[in-house]
């Protein structure tokens, strides 16, 4: 591969280039709405605005902005966060135009300052960062591409294994900017002369060297399993004399692979394997949004509770209400509530016996609102006490089976579903895996997708569950 030429028309970039390209896109963003909203604000309003002010609080909502993008790292990280769409800027933008509002009132200068402008400025600020993320993205891929913008990187000392890991991790990311150009190593040689994995192996220090001292490496990856303090100074000592990156990856980083996020304990890099989606500010909506939706469901549905639990009085004898232990947040046990459906002397209130189709334990009342989950309402109270959530994973009985093993036992990663409230619906249950659970393969399928809820937890997917319920409850044939 030749050398970056030195003209500014054959330059190559390293992907260390993107944030700065980012940031300047922002900046050219931030300038240009200010011309686009005077000139349009004159020709809708037709009236010249004094700047003043508006440039004040243009400046202050600025430099807000970037502090806050700043704050999420996007500087640092750009390439992936273009990758998501980066939907926040937009977001992160009108939080600073409010603090720049703030400051204004809290100056006294309202009466100097122009609503009507402030809002076209803000309009087309943001109009233009949204577009800017696209038109961006589209041209950093060419840039990548074609190689201009391109990190060509040697993986050192990975064996087989780790190559192939890794191979595998940067095509599911489809970063386009990286090449990995392939793989050196001084203290083993691979069993093929040529290969190792699907990369090419270049051979030791002298080869690396030279690679770095013609320009056609710009970053190194140490990637030993098994390494000693004294080999990884001896790499940089000998690294050190070229001008090239060189970055670690732990071992755990590629074993562990995805399941974990890098965070920072102060200045010390972690990697996080488990970390709380529902916690902070979230707790606080979810917590609302059960509330809110339990009293209004309890208030609404009241008449059919009412009749329901006159049907289950006047049809058998025994309570109304079905009290049965159940694992609940953090694995603590709680009594969930249930219209009774089964004659009370064939009651198992450990959970060891499914209930079957047809099971003859079960009331003809209690066919009727198992059919519609009208037996699950009363778990609305178990919401108001803060033992549930409206949708969460569903508590199942402490002695439940699947197949002839407990449930606990059967399936790997089953505690992970206690991490959060259990629900009344969840999104195993709208994913068609209400009802009993006969097969392994059906229980590990449904302890993923609670696992997806709880990893991926968002208003927005509570919303949509709870709508999924109300649509399947009529056309569910796994619930009896």
């Amino acid at each position: 591969m030749a050398t970056a030429s030195r003209t500014i028309q054959g330059r190559r970039f390293t992907s260390n280039v993107i944030p700065t390209l980012v940031f300047l896109t922002d900046l050219l963003c931030l300038v240009v709405s200010a011309p686009v909203a005077v000139i349009g604000y004159a020709v809708a309003v037709g009236s010249v605005v004094v700047p003043g002010v508006h440039t004040a609080a243009c400046f202050i909502a600025g430099i807000a902005f970037f502090l806050i993008r700043q704050s999420r790292g996007v500087y640092t990280q750009s390439f992936v966060v273009l990758q998501s769409g980066d939907t926040a800027v937009g977001f992160d933008y009108l939080m600073s135009a409010l603090l720049s509002s703030a400051i204004v009132w809290q100056f006294g200068l309202l009466d100097h300052f122009s609503r009507g402008l402030t809002l076209a400025y803000v309009v087309s600020a943001i109009g233009l960062l949204i577009v800017s993320r696209f038109v961006l993205r589209a041209k950093l891929r060419r840039l990548a591409e074609s190689g201009r913008i391109r990190q060509r990187v040697v993986l050192y000392g990975a064996d087989k294994d780790t190559v192939e890991r890794t191979c595998r991790m940067l095509d599911l990311q489809a970063l386009p900017q990286l090449l990995l150009v392939g793989v050196a190593d001084d203290y083993t040689r691979p069993s093929v002369a040529d290969t190792v994995g699907d990369l090419p192996f270049i051979g030791g220090f002298p080869e690396l060297l030279g690679m770095a001292r013609a320009g056609e490496i710009d970053q190194v990856l140490i990637a030993l399993s098994d390494m000693t303090r004294e080999r990884i100074d001896l790499i940089i000592e000998k690294l050190s004399e070229v001008a090239i990156d060189i970055s670690l990856i732990p071992r755990e980083a590629i074993a562990l692979a995805p399941d974990y996020r890098v965070n920072f304990v102060g200045s010390i890099p972690v990697l996080t394997l488990w970390q709380r989606q529902m916690r902070d500010g979230n707790t606080i909506v979810k917590d609302v949004e059960d509330y809110l939706v339990a009293a209004t469901a309890l208030i609404l549905l009241s008449p059919l509770l009412l009749v329901t639990a006159l049907a289950i009085k006047l049809t058998s004898r025994g309570p109304i209400i079905f009290k049965q232990p159940r694992f609940g947040f953090n694995n603590h046990e709680i009594l969930v509530w249930k219209f009774r459906s089964m004659y009370v002397d064939r009651q198992d209130v450990s959970g060891a016996a499914r209930t079957t189709r047809g099971d003859p334990r079960v009331t003809p009342v209690g066919r009727l609102i198992r059919k519609l989950s009208i037996d699950e309402l009363p778990q609305l109270w178990n919401v108001l006490r803060g033992e549930m959530s409206i949708v969460g994973p569903r508590p199942h009985a402490t002695h439940m089976k699947v197949g002839d093993h407990y449930y606990f036992d059967a399936v790997k990663g089953y505690a992970g579903r206690h991490r959060v409230k259990p629900g009344i619906t969840g999104l195993a249950q709208v994913r068609g895996l209400r009802g009993e659970i006969q097969t392994i393969e059906r229980a590990k399928r449904r302890v993923e997708l609670d696992r997806y809820y709880i990893d991926h937890w968002s208003l927005t997917l509570d919303l949509r569950i709870m709508v999924e319920t109300v649509v399947n409850l009529l056309f569910d044939k796994n619930a009896y």
